[in-house]
């Protein structure tokens, strides 16, 4: 029996050694074709676009549409994976990640760019923009061109400027209307010394916290308030713990496109012109799409909270105006003078 299983076992394995070797030349081993799908795969891109706010706010909805652009103008070729609300990088990372390379695009708040370059700050002077013409002036023109300069020779390529609105105040003390009703009250602040010195001017504290943690800071009441678009005020909440705002348009939100340089020049022209002929598109869209954001937004506070809303008067305006006009002398040697001039004939309205 023993003798019958090896005789079976030998004749087994010489079958099959001479498929293996003697008969090679009947089935030769044929090399699989790489077809277009796994070509396809291999050509494809993938951009992480990490932001810190609601989707439904100026800025994603903006990131939203350009991710759609995007993919509509590479046939899929090119996927925008986003991350709203600050669920992978916080606000005060997001930079370092960018310039890390672990997230591909980021649009952070310009305020926050002043640790990479002070002229950045140019756009924190208080009341630099009287109205949105004035905006549309500064952030298209010469200021912003400069602005994005700031990153050349750097880990980030500047692709453009997206607006939210302009900035009120919101409080709890009660319904601020000259300068003097901040003295002595804390309001958070986003990470930017011309904001920390406008508070400090008006004799109050500018507390630098996370855009995250405003909510529930203010509802333990750790601060008295904090300044904002209508936009960021509806979206995160805040006319739910906060009494008071004035519309104040002391200052402006404005987001800085980032996009990480290596990556970048990876790209071949054609995924490069997808990406700028899809973000000018996004640009244009949010500039509107902002002002009838913050329109409808104040509109709904107005109508579905018992918060008391006040606009300056054009008499309270000039009173701010005077009280925090000092900046632009104090700021005028760190910006460099024609950034400075340009920033004071937007202020005056000589553009």
């Amino acid at each position: 029996m023993k003798k019958t299983i090896l005789l079976i076992l030998f004749l087994f394995t010489g079958i099959v050694t001479a498929i293996g070797f003697g008969f090679h030349h009947l089935f030769p081993f044929k090399e699989l074709p790489y077809d277009d799908d796994q070509k396809g795969l291999r050509d494809q891109v993938l951009i992480k676009f990490s932001h810190v706010v609601a989707e439904n706010t100026p800025k994603g909805l903006a990131v939203d549409r350009f991710a759609r652009l995007v993919e509509e103008k590479s046939d899929g070729r090119i996927k925008v994976a986003v991350f709203p609300n600050g669920s992978l990088y916080s606000d005060i990372e997001e930079v370092s990640a960018l310039e890390e390379g672990t997230v591909q695009m980021i649009a952070p708040a310009t305020s926050k760019l002043q640790m990479l370059s002070p002229k950045w700050g140019v756009l924190d002077l208080p009341f630099i923009f009287p109205n949105e013409e004035a905006v549309r002036h500064g952030l298209e023109g010469s200021i912003g061109k400069e602005l994005l300069q700031t990153f050349d020779g750097t880990d980030i390529k500047g692709l453009a400027l997206w607006s939210n609105g302009f900035k009120q105040l919101t409080t709890n003390e009660k319904v601020i209307k000259k300068p003097k009703d901040v003295s002595g009250q804390k309001f958070r602040i986003m990470q930017s010394p011309v904001l920390d010195a406008q508070f400090t001017m008006l004799r109050a504290d500018g507390i630098q916290h996370q855009f995250n943690d405003t909510y529930s800071l203010l509802d333990r009441k750790e601060i008295d308030g904090e300044e904002n678009t209508v936009s960021n005020i509806y979206s995160k909440g805040f006319y739910n713990v906060q009494q008071n705002m004035t519309i104040t348009n002391h200052g402006y939100l404005a987001y800085a496109v980032m996009i990480n340089r290596s990556f970048w020049d990876e790209q071949d022209e054609e995924t490069k012109n997808i990406i700028l002929e899809a973000m000018k598109e996004a640009t244009a869209w949010n500039e509107k799409e902002a002002l009838e954001k913050n329109k409808e937004q104040l509109q709904y506070i107005r109508e579905n909270s018992s918060m008391k809303i006040h606009t300056l008067t054009k008499k309270e305006r000039k009173e701010w105006l005077n009280a925090l006009s000092p900046l632009y002398k104090k700021y005028e040697e760190e910006f460099g003078p024609s950034l400075m001039k340009e920033a004071i004939k937007l202020r005056d309205g000589n553009f």
